[in-house]
């Protein structure tokens, strides 16, 4: 009965997936039919970006209760002479929960180290047309293969509810094992909403994010 539960739930989940993946054509029909599909972009960018920013209060949570654990591990540790795996592996949770919880939050607000040698040379729409680019030939294809390639092991891990190897550990790895596909789904839904801004500035539908030169507040201060 567990199993057949389990079954119909991934199967459901699955037909989800496959139903909203026309969303991700959505910026190509901003730039094909500009006016046409405007509102419906600038709605999904605010529910898609409200919920990277609730992903990311709760990766800054766990990146508070990594501070105190870590802590108490210290006092327990050369203190008492104390140690347990549990502790441990809570820590570990919470350090993956930080940053993949938190890796969608960060690519709203352009947080991520980009190495940018030829970008900055490129005016405005070189920047939009890069990031256009950037997710359908990058982003996009690498999150589905995370969900893809993980997609079997957390099914068998959720059947099983698997916990930790060790016999005074956590009970709760397939919560950790499901980390990876949430990452992944929520890198992709704001590659989406990065993707409708970038269309929309091409559009003229969205002010510039950044000034076509970048140095000409600073020669005009310099002035």
């Amino acid at each position: 009965m567990d199993t057949q539960v389990f079954l119909t739930l991934g199967t459901a989940l699955k037909w989800a997936g496959i139903a909203l993946l026309p969303l991700f054509a959505l910026p190509l029909v901003v730039l094909a039919l500009p006016k046409l599909a405007d509102g419906l972009a600038k709605r999904l960018i605010a529910f898609i970006d409200a919920l990277s920013g609730s992903a990311l209060g709760v990766a800054m949570a766990c990146g508070v209760a990594l501070i105190f654990l870590q802590l108490i591990v210290v006092l327990l540790r050369y203190a008492f002479g104390l140690s347990f795996t549990w502790l441990s592996e809570a820590i570990m949770y919470a350090f993956a929960a930080m940053f993949m919880l938190g890796a969608a939050g960060a690519l709203r607000d352009d947080a991520h180290v980009r190495i940018d040698i030829l970008r900055p040379r490129f005016g405005e729409n070189g920047r939009n047309w890069i990031e256009l680019a950037g997710a359908y030939l990058l982003l996009f294809p690498i999150c589905m293969r995370i969900i893809t390639t993980s997609e079997v092991g957390l099914a068998r891990s959720w059947l099983l509810l698997e916990g930790s190897r060790e016999s005074d550990g956590l009970p709760i790895f397939y919560l950790f094992k499901t980390l990876v596909p949430v990452f992944a789904l929520l890198l992709m839904a704001q590659g989406l909403s990065e993707s409708l801004k970038a269309a929309l500035r091409l559009t003229g539908a969205l002010p510039p994010a950044e000034p076509s030169d970048p140095l000409s507040n600073g020669d005009k201060r310099g002035a």
